[in-house]
């Protein structure tokens, strides 16, 4: 009996060293292989033949999304595993680009940002009406109301590596500036919804982009603030089409949100050299609103870096959005109708709330104004 125990553990000796050879071999075998690289991904899908760049086909009376009229975008880079290294030396649009990178193929993440000086659970908030409306369109979402206490910490949290967003952060004087900067940090980093604290969520996001165009090929969805067809236009919108940025809906990483944040830190640091911050020619709009937001988008329309511009007949402007009355795909962004955003403004073209367009409700209360400024209906954020 004895014998046959010690026969068993001599057998199990020899094999355990039989499978470790065998597995240093076949190592040996991998690493001498043709492809130094066994996990590497698969290169980007070639592009269809019919894939282009269709500025000169967005034609202004076209109102609906159809593949015919989709503006392509470029083979999109699969997105490479990190390696460790000193971004010190990038430029500041390359180090937001490796901080967080963009995946259009990933999904939109169920988060919802709305910022004020209180929480739903103080007293003093006043909003819980329109709070409450996002919770209960969008069930499962995680949905913050962040103070301008908890926006610091967490800015400073999401941005250690950029030192210099954090002083361009820091340095912005007033709240209201500080407030659409942090928008346009978010949904870089995190990715999700921001609206703003007095808008009311009429249809879920879910509804938002319409069935016909897969969520995988979507990065970013914005809304038609403004289509002014008056003369003086001027006089009233900085733009002839202007985006609203009051909500927001994007992907972490999106190229539009990276040039944004970009383009309003580098002003800021600029400003701050200069010590003048606002004035008639740099005001709240411009500096970091819905005239910085909207030129950021058509640039990126027009961008040779994210489109083939070698059919193109013509930049995209706002004749390709005015008048529109149903979503418009730009490449990776959905364009939606004036109607989706500002329903009841009773101007523009847009149409009611109860629109099958109609997704969020606005009451343009001016929030950031002082009391005196502030109003209902118009434009403005």
């Amino acid at each position: 009996m004895a014998s046959r125990k010690v026969l068993s553990f001599k057998r199990a000796v020899v094999f355990a060293v039989f499978f470790l050879i065998a597995f240093i071999l076949l190592r040996r075998s991998h690493t001498n292989a043709s492809d130094p690289e066994p996990f590497r991904k698969p290169p980007p899908k070639p592009a269809a033949a019919n894939d282009q760049h269709a500025g000169a086909k967005h034609d202004p009376s076209t109102t609906s999304y159809t593949p015919e009229t989709d503006t392509v975008l470029k083979d999109k880079p699969v997105p490479a595993q990190k390696a460790i290294q000193d971004i010190s030396k990038m430029s500041l649009y390359d180090k937001l680009a490796y901080q967080y990178p963009y995946d259009v193929e990933s999904k939109f993440p169920a988060y919802i940002w709305q910022t004020w000086k209180w929480t739903p659970a103080n007293g003093e908030f006043t909003f819980r009406d329109e709070e409450a409306s996002w919770t209960m369109q969008h069930p499962g979402f995680v949905h913050e109301v962040i103070t301008d206490q908890v926006a610091v910490h967490l800015i400073r949290l999401l941005y250690a590596p950029i030192p210099e967003v954090l002083e361009a952060y820091n340095a912005l004087p007033k709240p209201v500036l500080k407030a659409d900067f942090f928008r346009y940090l978010i949904l870089l980093a995190r990715g999700g919804i921001y609206s703003d604290i007095d808008t009311f969520a009429i249809k879920s996001a879910l509804e938002w982009i319409p069935d016909s165009v897969p969520k995988e090929s979507i990065g970013l969805v914005i809304g038609i603030e403004a289509d002014p067809d008056r003369p003086d236009w001027k006089d009233w919108y900085s733009r002839r089409i202007q985006f609203c940025q009051w909500t927001i809906q994007s992907k972490p990483g999106h190229p539009v949100l990276r040039d944004i944040v970009s383009r309003i830190t580098q002003e800021t640091l600029k400003r701050k050299r200069e010590g003048l911050f606002l004035s008639k020619e740099k005001s709240v709009v411009e500096f970091t609103g819905p005239a910085v937001w909207t030129d950021t988008i058509f640039d990126y329309f027009n961008d040779p870096r994210y489109f083939d511009m070698r059919t193109s007949q013509g930049n995209i402007s706002y004749l390709n959005f005015t008048g529109i009355d149903s979503p418009k795909k730009v490449g990776d962004v959905v364009v939606l109708p004036i109607t989706s955003f500002s329903p009841g403004v009773q101007q523009m073209g847009a149409k009611d709330y109860d629109d099958p367009m109609a997704f969020v409700k606005h009451d343009f209360e001016g929030t950031w104004k002082p009391e005196n400024e502030r109003h209902i209906g118009g434009s403005g954020n």
